[in-house]
C-alpha cells in the first residue's frame, strides 16, 4: 500500500476493551495486507499479575510500564516506511485505563497527576493514527471471551472494572470523533473466527478508509 495523502505510511489503530478481539483482528490484517504489527506487551509487563491482585498498590507502576512501551512502539510506527497496525494505543492507556483507575480511587491522586502530566507532554509530539478501529462489546461478552482465552491473571478481573472501562471507552470514542477518523464496530453478535462475511466487510472497509 502506498503512502496516504498526508505523505506517510498508513497507521491503523485497533482500539477496545480487554477481551474484545483486538489481537485477533490485528493478526488478520497482517495476514491479509502484510502490514507491520505492534502488539500489546501485556504478558511482558512485570507488574500486571500484581496489579490484578492489588490494584491500588500497583496501578501507577503498571500504567507507567504500558506508557513507555506504547511510546516506543508509536515512535517506531511514525518512522516506519511501510503501513502499520497497532493493538491498543498510547491514547487508550492514558485517557481510558489510567483515568479509570484514578476515577475509581485505584490510582492515588499524586501518582495520577504525575502520570497525566507526563502523558500530556508526550502526546503533544505524536502523530495520531490515520484510522482508529474501535471494537465495541458488552461487559458480559467481554467476560465470556476472557474466560475462553484462559489467561490466568485475567480470570479474576472485576466485572465492575470492565463495565467502567466500557463507559470510558464510549466517552472517549465520542470525544475523538471530531478529531480523528474513527470506525466503530459492534462485535457482540459476531465471531471473528466464524462470521466470514462480516469479517470480510470490516477488513475491506478498513482498507478503503486508509487507501
Amino acid at each position: 500500500m502506498p503512502q496516504n495523502p498526508n505523505g506517510h505510511s498508513p497507521f491503523v489503530a485497533i482500539a477496545g476493551n480487554i477481551g474484545v478481539g483486538k489481537t485477533t483482528l490485528t493478526k488478520m490484517l497482517v495476514e491479509r495486507f502484510g502490514w507491520t504489527a505492534f502488539f500489546e506487551k501485556e504478558v511482558a509487563n512485570p507488574y500486571l499479575a500484581d496489579f490484578y491482585q492489588d490494584m491500588p498498590a500497583w496501578a501507577f507502576q503498571s500504567q507507567i510500564f504500558f506508557l513507555k512501551e506504547r511510546l516506543k512502539d508509536h515512535l517506531q510506527i511514525q518512522a516506519a516506511p511501510a503501513p502499520s497496525v497497532q493493538d491498543r494505543t498510547i491514547y487508550e492507556d492514558a485517557e481510558i485505563f489510567a483515568h479509570n483507575l484514578f476515577e475509581r480511587g485505584l490510582m492515588h491522586a499524586r501518582d495520577y497527576a504525575c502520570y497525566a502530566d507526563l502523558y500530556a507532554a508526550i502526546s503533544s509530539s505524536l502523530r495520531p493514527p490515520d484510522l482508529f478501529v474501535y471494537l465495541r462489546a458488552s461487559t458480559w461478552t467481554l467476560i465470556s471471551r476472557i474466560r475462553k482465552r484462559g489467561r490466568d491473571y485475567e480470570q479474576n478481573i472485576d466485572k465492575e472494572y470492565l463495565a467502567q472501562l466500557n463507559l470510558n471507552y464510549e466517552r472517549w470514542a465520542k470525544r475523538i470523533l471530531d478529531k480523528y477518523q474513527v470506525m466503530i464496530v459492534d462485535t457482540d453478535a459476531y465471531d471473528v473466527h466464524r462470521d466470514k462475511d462480516w469479517l470480510e466487510n470490516m477488513i475491506e472497509e478498513i482498507q478503503r478508509r486508509v487507501a
